[in-house]
């Protein structure tokens, strides 16, 4: 396994089988232009097999933290590690850019998600809730 930062649209593009849904070239490319988005791409046999992607988040009196914002393992390639060394990479860049923490939103039910995260490092913080609003 091959762990690297996506740079280009046709990287994002090529992994849009570990989205939620389809991707957009146009919103790849405001992806990869926004300060502080980026994503990590975990190839098998050079195809994408797992996916992270992270957003800081910088307030005045706290700094920049790391939210780890969508973790993705294509179905053949999980239980084999690639979730955990995807959250674990993306931990090295969070501290590279002197993140003072990194975080995630995990459903309480999501078994796979909360092993992979807890794998790599991370602590219960508790449960919260998360509201939305629809535009």
């Amino acid at each position: 396994m091959e762990i690297r930062r996506a740079s280009t649209v046709a990287e994002l593009m090529a992994a849009e089988h570990l989205y939620d849904g389809p991707a957009r070239p146009e919103w790849a490319e405001r992806f990869l232009a926004a300060p502080g988005h980026l994503m990590l791409i975990a190839y098998e046999d050079g195809k994408p097999a797992g996916m992270v992607s992270g957003i800081e988040m910088l307030h005045p009196d706290k700094g920049t933290e790391m939210c780890l914002y969508e973790l993705s393992v294509a179905q053949p390639y999980r239980r084999r590690g690639i979730g955990r060394a995807l959250t674990e990479a993306l931990a090295a860049v969070a501290r590279e850019r002197g993140c003072y923490d990194m975080w995630v939103g995990v459903d309480t039910d999501n078994d796979a998600a909360l092993a992979a995260y807890r794998s790599a490092g991370a602590r219960d913080d508790g449960e919260f809730a998360v509201l939305s609003w629809e535009f």
